[in-house]
């Protein structure tokens, strides 16, 4: 088994775009939860999102934009920004040797949105041409693959809420079996359409608009919490075999060490403490980490009444005791939760976290609950312990628990 290093980042978020902006908003507790305007959106009961900060004609010529779904957009650019910062991960290699993983729960929405406007709300027997080619869930991974001349394993995985937490534990896994030297994996999500919101509003998981702050209508782990708010973007990594890393010099930002991948198989939407604690126990396993190791968690923490009172019921049956003393907090009570997406994000988040040893706050925490007794880090960062190694939650509706365990160089 090869060891796995991460060497590029990448990030496009209701926080910035960059991983600099991205983490120093978090460090911050910056909020990108606000009230959603124009677009239809004034036919929402809950009009809060966290919307990226972009614009495509800034990144692509006119006519190529006519040919991207916003999210792959955002995968192009966050891909773009790792493969920079990876400083040449790409050269001289055998780009047969290269691969692409991307996660996304519902792929090109706003093409798809668009499309049944169209035809249904306009009566119109004419959509954009390249509509499949936009909305198909493997076109951001495909456009990275063509725009890089990665001619490696190309595959998308959807598994809702943890697809790409898995693209980047499968991808660690391909370098790690020697099937690959370099992968570019993560996830891309575009969600923020009057379909797709009204779609989620009617599963009556979204939180409410906080009357006196739109920015407070996420509240994970405190006991006024009401429900998730869906933001955007795209965060990709790039993953490299340690031994070809350290003989070109790249920046090693730290090492890949863990994937517990496990399935409740119990209920299509109800969280299980048994799963979330599997999924933990195999990412130590994986990496043959000690529970003692761990400086941090980034919890899945969507801010829903379920979800949140388990995950912390799932770390002390993983942790014991000890559990009480690991920092833990949810930065989707900043950026939102971006669904497929939210697992590279989040893993980024935890990248940093252990690079720059600050760890990110969970905002919004007003009221303590009970049930969710764990250290959340409220409201503000604070300097990481010295312990090596974070976890990355990623939870999902349809049971795919995902962990990942991240190493500090």
């Amino acid at each position: 088994m090869r060891r796995v290093a991460v060497t590029g980042l990448g990030v496009v978020s209701p926080l910035g775009n960059g991983p600099e902006a991205f983490f120093g908003a978090l460090a911050a507790g910056t909020r990108g939860v606000r009230r959603l305007e124009g677009r239809g959106f004034e036919r929402l009961g809950t009009r809060v999102g966290a919307p990226a900060d972009f614009d495509g004609a800034a990144h692509f010529p006119a006519a190529r934009v006519r040919m991207l779904d916003r999210v792959s957009q955002f995968a192009l650019v966050a891909a773009a920004q790792a493969l920079e910062s990876a400083h040449g991960a790409l050269d001289g290699i055998d780009r047969r040797r290269a691969g692409v993983f991307i996660g996304t729960g519902v792929g090109g929405s706003e093409t798809t949105d668009e499309g049944y406007r169209t035809i249904y709300g306009e009566n119109s027997d004419r959509v954009k041409p390249f509509s499949v080619l936009m909305a198909m869930n493997n076109a951001p991974a495909a456009w990275i693959a063509l725009d890089h001349g990665i001619a490696g394993p190309n595959l998308t995985y959807s598994t809702a809420c943890s697809s790409s937490a898995v693209a980047i534990g499968e991808a660690a896994r391909r370098i790690a079996y020697g099937e690959a030297d370099v992968m570019v994996a993560g996830g891309a999500e575009a969600p923020l359409n009057l379909g797709t919101l009204k779609a989620w509003e009617a599963l009556r998981t979204l939180a409410a608009e906080d009357p006196d702050d739109a920015g407070a209508s996420c509240r994970p782990f405190s006991k006024d919490r009401g429900g998730l708010v869906l933001g955007e973007g795209a965060a990709i990594v790039v993953l490299e075999a340690w031994d070809r890393a350290v003989s070109r010099g790249a920046p090693i930002l730290a090492e890949a060490v863990g994937y517990g991948l496990f399935t409740d198989a119990e209920h299509i939407t109800r969280p299980s403490v048994e799963g979330q604690a599997e999924a933990m126990r195999r990412a130590l396993g994986d990496g043959s980490l000690d529970a003692r190791d761990v400086a941090y968690i980034n919890a899945h923490g969507t801010g829903t009444l379920a979800n949140d009172g388990v995950e912390t019921q799932a770390i002390k049956a993983v942790f014991g005791e000890r559990a009480r003393s690991i920092p833990v907090s949810s930065t989707k009570s900043m950026h939102g939760h971006l669904l497929g997406a939210a697992g590279a994000l989040e893993y980024v988040a935890s990248v940093l976290a252990l690079t720059r040893r600050t760890l990110p706050p969970t905002v919004n925490l007003r009221v303590p609950d009970p049930e969710c007794d764990l250290d959340y880090v409220p409201g503000q960062a604070r300097a990481a312990g010295d312990e090596p190694v974070a976890l990355s939650n990623s939870f999902a509706f349809g049971g795919t628990n995902v962990v990942l365990a991240v190493r500090r160089a």
